[in-house]
């Protein structure tokens, strides 16, 4: 699946505005989509690092217009946690030198936030 087809949108309410602020975004997805192909597609989507994925599966409602009665389409939801502070990363090296490789992550998703 490619990750356009993994992440459907994101959710935007009170809630998840609050847990925006903690590095938690919240999206809905693909009702097939696994917690590590929900993690890869927001790291290729938005490049930023993953560190944890929760998912929940939402019921559809019992919804009645007149004499007739449906249920809504159930759905799937996945509150990812993202890294908010990547800092470089330093390793020992040959000949004991230490080396230090850069994350190019960034610390939020600018896309969602509108900034």
């Amino acid at each position: 699946m490619k990750p356009e087809d993994i992440i459907l949108k994101p959710i935007i309410n009170e809630k998840s505005n609050l847990l925006m602020q903690d590095g938690k975004y919240t999206f809905k997805v693909a009702k097939k989509a696994t917690k590590v192909q929900i993690a890869d597609a927001v790291e290729k989507l938005f490049n930023v690092k993953v560190t944890k994925v929760n998912t929940i599966n939402v019921q559809g409602k019992k919804k009645r217009v007149g004499y007739h009665q449906g249920m809504t389409a159930s759905w799937k939801k996945a509150v990812v946690f993202i890294d908010t502070d990547p800092q470089d990363t330093k390793y020992l090296g040959k000949g004991g030198k230490e080396v230090k490789v850069s994350n190019k992550f960034k610390g939020s998703i600018d896309e969602i936030t509108g900034v």
